[in-house]
């Protein structure tokens, strides 16, 4: 073997070494699996896992967003239909339904179609090589981001904005993205930012980092606000999650003031308190099956010793062991009692 086989050999060894360390290509899942994926990311890989159990909520199990549910519904409602449709950032207080709006859109559109993939937004530089994957599908995919907000340095800010509008390569027609966030434009603001805006002809001009800022938010076309409950319609949902629950129109009137109690002790009012309140509540006043079955006094398990030797316990010898009514009792046989038996009380006449 010449020198130049000998290194072309190395080489060859090299090269493998290091084609085992770069991440592998993704490859699509089982799209008939699921209906809902996770986009995973391990060791620079990342590939999408289908969610097999997901997060099942109905859209009338969401009280008092009934404007937030019908205009996300149209919008989904024309994507379905392959008409033109926005991207979705859905923002405000939080427990208020944002996220579990987005769930229910699947649950009910998921058998004409609809797909979820969640994303987490540290995840989102990957968005170019998830939309490759899913470009020639069929299906209409919806990307969802929970919790949507960034700092001025996370490199998945720039990565988004150039996703959502500003790349060379357009979103496919069969994608959108819905995001939720506690911040109306997903980036920390500043007051002496407010000190940037020039005045000019009686208008005022925003300073450049308020533009930069609220590019990424003006790229979702439908943008949905959500408000803090009031106690009204806090109760109003403690009541739809008791009955959902199984308690009465009239345990549900009674728990008013302990539903205002639990408020207090949370500090809130919002759809997830609520249902965290019914989930507290309604076991302690529902009887469960368990309870409500009588077992028969006969079908009792019997004792068992348990001693070290047969017919002894750890105490001493083994205690008796009482039929529980398997097996006929034995009745002690009738005595006859005779009259000689019976004393007689003589009575004496006084002296």
């Amino acid at each position: 073997m010449t020198d130049l086989d000998r290194f072309l050999s190395r080489a060859e060894a090299l090269l493998a070494r290091i084609e085992a360390l770069l991440p592998a290509p993704s490859q699509p899942p089982d799209w008939r699996s699921a209906v809902a994926f996770r986009w995973l990311k391990r060791n620079g890989r990342g590939r999408l896992q289908a969610v097999i159990k997901p997060h099942r909520i109905r859209l009338k199990d969401l009280c008092g967003i009934e404007e937030q549910k019908r205009r996300i519904e149209q919008n989904t409602r024309q994507f379905i239909a392959g008409k033109s449709a926005n991207n979705v950032l859905l923002t405000g207080a939080r427990g208020t339904g944002k996220s579990s709006l987005v769930k229910g859109i699947l649950n009910r559109y998921s058998a004409k179609g609809l797909r979820l993939i969640e994303v987490d937004k540290h995840d989102l530089i990957d968005l170019p090589e998830i939309v490759d994957l899913i470009s020639d599908r069929p299906e209409r995919f919806i990307i969802f981001c929970d919790d949507l907000s960034f700092e001025a340095s996370e490199p998945g800010y720039k990565a988004l904005k150039s996703v959502l509008d500003g790349s060379i390569a357009g979103m496919p027609e069969n994608l959108l993205l819905y995001a939720t966030s506690n911040r109306r434009h997903l980036m920390p603001e500043y007051m002496d930012e407010n000190l940037e805006a020039k005045h000019k002809d009686g208008e005022i001009h925003p300073g450049e980092t308020v533009e930069e800022k609220i590019s990424l938010s003006e790229r979702f076309g439908l943008w949905l606000s959500f408000y803090p409950f009031d106690q009204d319609h806090y109760l109003a949902i403690c009541e739809h999650w008791l009955r959902e629950f199984g308690v009465t129109a009239e345990q549900a009137e009674m728990a008013r003031s302990e539903a205002l109690q639990w408020t207090i002790m949370r500090g809130s009012r919002s759809g997830r308190v609520a249902w965290q309140f019914a989930r507290d509540y309604a076991p302690r006043v529902v009887p469960s099956r368990d309870d409500s079955k009588e077992v028969p006094s006969g079908d009792a398990p019997r004792v068992i010793p348990a001693g070290n030797c047969p017919g002894e316990t750890a105490l001493g010898r083994a205690p008796k062991v009482v039929p529980t009514g398997d097996a006929p009792k034995k009745m002690a046989p009738k005595r006859t009692v005779k009259r000689a038996d019976i004393p007689i009380a003589i009575k004496r006449k006084p002296s």
